[in-house]
């Protein structure tokens, strides 16, 4: 699965040819997703935002504290309407 590359993402290009990625194995296998819609994917989306600190702790790391929050928020508002 794509996310397993997740930790390997520095830019922004990586980053969206990781969506891309996603999209594909979606295309080919969504049916073996956990989260098969719009609706759970984004509720497990927020879930594992909400959780992401206690998650990293438990693999013994750190939250990431630069992360650019307010990119990724405008990213998935903008894609509710872009073309």
């Amino acid at each position: 699965m794509s996310t397993g590359r997740s930790n390997e993402i520095r830019t922004r290009e990586e980053l969206a040819a990781f969506v891309r990625d996603l999209h594909e194995e979606y295309l080919s296998r969504g049916q073996d997703w956990e989260n098969t819609n719009l609706e759970s994917f984004l509720e497990a989306l927020a879930a594992w935002i909400d959780s992401a600190d206690h998650l990293y702790r438990n693999l013994g790391e750190d939250l990431p504290p630069h992360g650019n929050w307010s990119f990724f928020a405008r990213s998935l508002g903008a894609a509710t309407m872009y073309e």
